[in-house]
């Protein structure tokens, strides 16, 4: 793991959505637009975030996924010189930034496809996949996504390029987008080469199930996505079921024992989080827990302000939750600004414990609606209590602790700190 990891927390975008660019291919006018997510830099270090994931910047057909040039910022989004300029701008703040590297596929605009595709036995073939029929694969059934042979020296030369030529420019790291779908040799094999020239370069794998420890050994990529603690917290809450995420987090504290998990609770590709909870009053429980326990915890942008979006599958069933965001954050609805002071709050806790990268958990308390539980670091001193409540009445849980740091709990032992009650509805995060 990079050591700067540990301190890492990322603001997550789709910049073509962010900046209002059409992604139905109808309109690929040529427009500067990366100045506009320029401007939300400052709102990222108010956050308390330090890292700017970014979806992806690269010249696609459409929505981004369908890579018709790698070495290119798409011109939706602006030029080179833009990208480098909002790198730079990053920097300048402390903030860390991260592109997506679509190297399962690429869109059939890509220019050594439409060779290939003319023409089986040229060169340019030797790069994409065959089906049993001999014809050129595609990824997942999406016909305008083009499946790369991973089994090819042609296709390791050509991630291996596209990843030292963007890290040489300035960037820190990658997210290698539907990771799991690629040999986790192929990742073994390219990830080494990229190392050799960037050693302090972050690299996060998309997988949504499977044997995630496994993955990172074999691939040697520095970590995944934990969709399955994702999945855990908002069902947990919206059921009443705290079983499922303590199950979850047993799971994932043994997963800590091989790699620290990129974590979140929103993303580009799901339906937002104050629609999956349909009780606004539990919303905050599912943060809570996203930045109390192990990870590399990722905020997707609207999340901090409680926008609601619902991902449908249909064409354009992701426009919901990759929306534009307005000129600057003056423009934000004041609605928001209580679920962004919330985020600050915790944002801000997370930074002032950065053992908590590393902490794994253990239940203290456990029923269906009361979950208490404790993350522990490496050493005596590094302990957070937890104490989740979505019932109606009050809680009484056993949890020695003296401080309440966030939150609503009341000490029920007579000063002892023995013993803390929490009212119906309520969290808190207790030292």
């Amino acid at each position: 793991m990079r050591d700067w990891v540990e301190h890492a927390i990322w603001w997550h975008v789709y910049p073509l959505g962010f900046v209002g660019a059409d992604t139905t291919g109808a309109d690929r006018t040529p427009v500067r637009r990366l100045d506009h997510l320029e401007r939300w830099l400052d709102h990222v270090v108010d956050l308390g975030a330090n890292g700017l994931a970014l979806g992806p910047v690269f010249e696609s057909s459409t929505h981004g996924y369908d890579t018709i040039d790698y070495f290119r910022v798409d011109p939706r989004l602006g030029d080179d010189a833009d990208l480098d300029r909002l790198v730079e701008a990053a920097h300048a703040r402390g903030i860390r930034v991260l592109l997506d590297g679509v190297f399962n596929h690429v869109g059939r605009e890509f220019g050594p496809f439409r060779t290939a595709q003319d023409d089986l036995s040229s060169p340019d073939a030797s790069l994409f996949r065959r089906d049993a029929s001999g014809a050129l694969a595609t990824f997942e059934g999406h016909d305008a996504l083009v499946a790369l042979d991973h089994s090819t020296d042609a296709v390791a030369d050509l991630v291996v390029s596209v990843m030292t030529h963007w890290l040489a420019r300035g960037v820190d790291g990658w997210r290698l987008d539907a990771a799991y779908a690629v040999p986790p040799e192929f990742w073994a094999s390219v990830l080494p080469r990229v190392r050799e020239q960037f050693p302090d370069a972050y690299v996060l794998g998309e997988v949504l199930h499977g044997d995630y420890a496994d993955f990172v050994t074999r691939s040697t990529v520095d970590s995944v996505t934990q969709y399955e603690l994702w999945k855990a917290t908002w069902s947990a809450l919206e059921s009443a079921n705290f079983f499922e995420l303590d199950w979850t987090l047993q799971r994932h504290t043994d997963l800590l024992a091989t790699f620290v998990p990129y974590t979140f609770v929103g993303n580009h590709d799901v339906t937002r989080l104050a629609s999956q909870i349909s009780d606004a009053r539990h919303r905050a429980h599912a943060l809570v827990v996203l930045l109390t326990v192990g990870g590399t915890p990722s905020v997707y942008y609207g999340d901090e302000r409680g926008l609601t979006g619902v991902k449908e599958d249909r064409a354009g069933g992701d426009d919901a939750v990759r929306p534009a965001y307005p000129a600057t954050p003056a423009d934000l609805d004041p609605a928001g600004q209580d679920t962004f002071a919330l985020h600050q709050e915790l944002v801000g806790l997370r930074r002032r414990h950065p053992w908590l990268h590393t902490a794994t958990t253990r239940t203290l308390t456990l029923t269906n609606t009361v979950y208490a539980y404790e993350s522990v670091g490496s050493v005596p001193d590094q302990r957070l209590v937890v104490l989740l409540n979505v019932s109606d009445d009050d809680a009484t849980v056993d949890a020695t602790a003296s401080t309440v740091l966030a939150g609503t709990a009341h000490d029920a032992d007579g000063g002892q700190g023995g013993r803390w009650s929490v009212p119906g509805h309520e969290w808190a995060v207790l030292s």
